[in-house]
């Protein structure tokens, strides 16, 4: 059972208060067990697009993006500057709809999204729109669903955005956001996540559908070891025979039982 709205709360502060340092830890653990990428599983090369989170750009998602470069993956920036949550006028769905078919045009394959916390949104919107260009979505820590309320930055989203989030609550975004994909999908989410509850970041499953909990910060899933591990390992699944993520490897210790919705 997915969990009701009203049981969502936002994350603890105190959890939000060492979003920093636990992402700068991560960071450097990738960097201590990065020799250990060297068996993430790599996948046929086909072409991924990235997605940053909210009020940021394609800067913090480089780490991630040269990670999957150097398995082989044809790999695209969203290339649209600062992610404002601009898509809720059209624009940022336009653009996203005509990268997306631009990629596969150039490429005559289907375009794996991965989509860090509200970059994930916009990912599953897309492909919920334009599902025969998409191969696969893998979101990191992405509140598609549940309480929108539930974040510790209402206040800065509203300042930056325009959007209320009072009004946002029957939106269709989290409506029906919980519902499987038309693609296969994994939510990657986390308990500690110090910025949305992770309630909002899990979906609905069934066999092409998953929600992998690991333990990083929000800031983490764009510099946790784990995470990258997650990210190969789902983007190597072959496409027409995917399977669900299995937590052995070198990173096990990071994840924990998800729940099935």
């Amino acid at each position: 059972m997915m969990p009701h709205r009203n049981e969502i709360v936002s994350p603890l502060p105190v959890l939000t208060m060492v979003e920093g340092l636990r992402c700068l830890a991560e960071w450097a653990t990738l960097v201590a067990t990065y020799p250990l990428m060297a068996y993430a599983p790599r996948g046929d090369g086909h072409p991924v697009m990235v997605l940053p989170g909210f009020a940021t750009n394609d800067q913090m998602t480089g780490l991630l993006r040269l990670f999957l470069s150097r398995l082989g993956y044809s790999v695209h920036a969203w290339d649209l500057g600062w992610n404002l949550d601009q898509h809720t006028t059209g624009e940022n769905g336009e653009h996203i709809a005509r990268r997306i078919a631009e990629i596969r045009a150039e490429t005559g394959r289907k375009v794996s999204l991965v989509g860090w916390s509200l970059g994930g949104v916009i990912a599953r919107e897309a492909t919920r729109r334009d599902p025969e260009d998409v191969r696969q979505v893998v979101t990191l820590g992405s509140p598609f669903t549940g309480n929108p309320s539930a974040t510790n930055l209402n206040s800065l989203y509203e300042l930056l955005t325009g959007n209320r989030i009072a009004d946002m609550r029957h939106h269709a975004r989290y409506a029906d956001g919980h519902k499987v994909l038309p693609v296969p999908s994994s939510a990657v989410y986390s308990r500690t996540d110090g910025i949305t509850a992770w309630q909002n970041c899990i979906s609905e499953t069934d066999e092409r559908t998953e929600n992998i909990e690991v333990v990083s910060s929000h800031f983490g899933f764009v510099t946790n070891p784990a995470v990258f591990y997650i990210v190969a390992d789902r983007l190597s699944q072959p496409e027409q025979n995917w399977l669900p993520f299995d937590q052995a490897g070198p990173f096990s210790a990071f994840y924990r039982g998800s729940p099935r919705a």
